[in-house]
């Protein structure tokens, strides 16, 4: 790789650096949390997350592990800056969104610390291009506070299973119906659109169906609108995980494997909407 061998500037230390054979893989990932113009950049030993938020109401999360990178080196406990999401998805695809057979677009990332902008140099067939991008103060993130022992559900689907769902069900409902219980019908989507109501279930012993969990019977709506941009990563991922906490909160955990077999996660966080009186459901 061409970037890991260049040392920094004499006496430039870089509170973060990181580099990757491979744009592509960043990239992808990042369109998959695209759905705001900004994004809250955390980077840490174990990896960098990238996080996206609207409205107060839904919270995305890219996860993407040191492991992934060729070289990944913080120089602090935590290094974290927003920066326009939008902006660093044009300087990734630079040349191109689709690299020709055997090349592929090389990355090395540079972050100085607060004030200074990330410092992005790609790299394909030679040609070398550098970007800086200005970065901002980070934004307080919403605390979901989902941890395991708050689950009360949790399904594992394979994502051909969801994205045939979304295939299949009315879009024009404006919230999406999701019912998870240790009784039938165990796990049930359902949508109220234009052409009626819609519903669409799966068995606890369906060949989708890689791990059923259910303590309860829940049945909880989500604004649709909420949701959509959470297909991206459907249409990457290979498995995904359905879990819902006491308040009904929703936890999305899309598993994707890149070209070269690696797992990352992007997970969505969605609050029910809570303008659906318990006496309709």
């Amino acid at each position: 790789m061409p970037f890991s061998a260049q040392p920094p500037a004499s006496g430039e230390r870089y509170a973060l650096s990181a580099s990757l054979d491979n744009a592509r893989h960043l990239s992808s990932l990042l369109r998959a949390v695209h759905f705001q113009d900004h994004a809250t950049c955390l980077a840490t030993a174990s990896g960098l997350r990238v996080t996206v938020e609207d409205a107060k109401c839904i919270q995305a999360n890219a996860f993407i592990q040191a492991e992934i990178f060729q070289e990944f080196s913080v120089q602090e406990e935590s290094v974290m800056f927003r920066i326009s999401l939008s902006v660093l998805l044009d300087c990734l695809t630079i040349f191109g969104t689709s690299s020709l057979p055997g090349t592929s677009t090389a990355l090395r990332l540079c972050y100085r610390g607060y004030g200074y902008p990330l410092m992005l140099f790609l790299e394909e067939g030679g040609v070398v291009t550098v970007c800086k991008i200005n970065t901002q103060e980070p934004e307080e993130l919403l605390d979901f506070d989902f941890c395991s022992t708050k689950v009360v559900n949790k399904i594992i689907l394979q994502s051909e299973g969801l994205r045939e769902a979304f295939a299949e069900l009315d879009m024009t409902s404006e919230v999406l119906q999701i019912t998870m219980s240790p009784d039938k019908p165990y796990f049930r989507l359902s949508t109220f659109g234009n052409a009626g109501s819609a519903h669409l279930d799966y068995p606890r012993d369906s060949d989708l169906m890689e791990a059923f969990h259910c303590n309860q019977t829940q049945t909880n709506r989500y604004k649709i609108s909420l949701l959509k941009p959470s297909t991206k990563a459907l249409a990457l991922s290979c498995k995904v995980s359905i879990r819902t906490d006491a308040q009904g909160f929703l936890s999305l955990q899309y598993m994707i494997r890149n070209e070269d077999g690696q797992i990352c996660f992007v997970e969505y966080y969605c609050c029910p909407d809570e303008n659906i009186a318990e006496a309709e459901l």
